[in-house]
């Protein structure tokens, strides 16, 4: 049981593997992983960009009819953040005095609740494109009692804008990139960096602005006597 919880696990992240984890368990499997990586703390691994890229490819090949795919991973997508949003609507501040474990991390709620703060109801649909946060942001919405009609509205046009982009964008390759399937391990390393790129972003300017912050600060604490 363990070798196959292991094998699943480094399948998920080697090109060859998700290759073969799609065409054997097809579109339920897909729906599974975005559900959990959605709905539950213990997603947030879970390779879900490059998972729904890799499953358009493969829809562009035959491997799954594009409409067994496209409807039922968003239903999934939002039906997962919809339980994430009660998770944190139920547990509310304590959800934030919760202990580490290995499949919770406070760093990555943290993380979540920035993200949130700095964009309100739009982080309902931004997070969808952001590893980690994508899983956290919803529990952090619930516990700020965000309007849940207001949050409805927003995850179902995030939900569906994001598995669109992600299965349609790689369906569009598959259909006009000859034998790109051959080339999966470079538009998963793609899809990869270009996911990672805000979170880099994000903190190459928190360093910059705390950087330049402790620049100013001698200059800003003194006061010449004659003003």
């Amino acid at each position: 049981m363990l070798d196959a919880i292991l094998h699943f696990f480094h399948s998920l992240y080697n090109p060859e593997g998700l290759k073969e984890l799609i065409r054997s368990g097809g579109a339920p499997l897909i729906c599974a992983i975005v559900f959990v990586e959605t709905g539950f703390f213990v997603g947030f691994f879970l390779p879900g960009d490059s998972l729904l890229v890799t499953a358009g490819i493969f829809s562009a090949a035959g491997v799954i009819p594009l409409k067994w795919l496209l409807l039922p991973v968003m239903l999934c997508a939002i039906v997962g953040d919809q339980i994430g949003y009660w998770i944190g609507r139920s547990a509310g501040a304590a959800l934030y005095r919760r202990e580490d474990s290995f499949f919770f991390r406070r760093s990555h709620l943290q993380r979540a609740h920035d993200f949130y703060a700095k964009y309100g109801g739009r982080a309902v649909i931004l997070a969808r494109f952001v590893p980690i946060v994508r899983t956290f942001c919803p529990p952090v919405a619930g516990a700020a009692m965000m309007s849940y009609s207001s949050y409805l509205a927003f995850d179902i046009f995030g939900g569906v804008f994001w598995v669109g982009a992600m299965i349609l964008g790689g369906y569009s390759l598959g259909r006009s990139v000859p034998n790109i399937g051959q080339r999966i391990h470079y538009v998963i390393a793609t899809v990869i960096l270009l996911s990672v790129l805000p979170a880099v972003i994000s903190i190459y300017r928190s360093r910059h602005n705390f950087s330049a912050t402790g620049h100013q600060g001698p200059g800003v604490t003194s006061h010449p006597e004659g003003k």
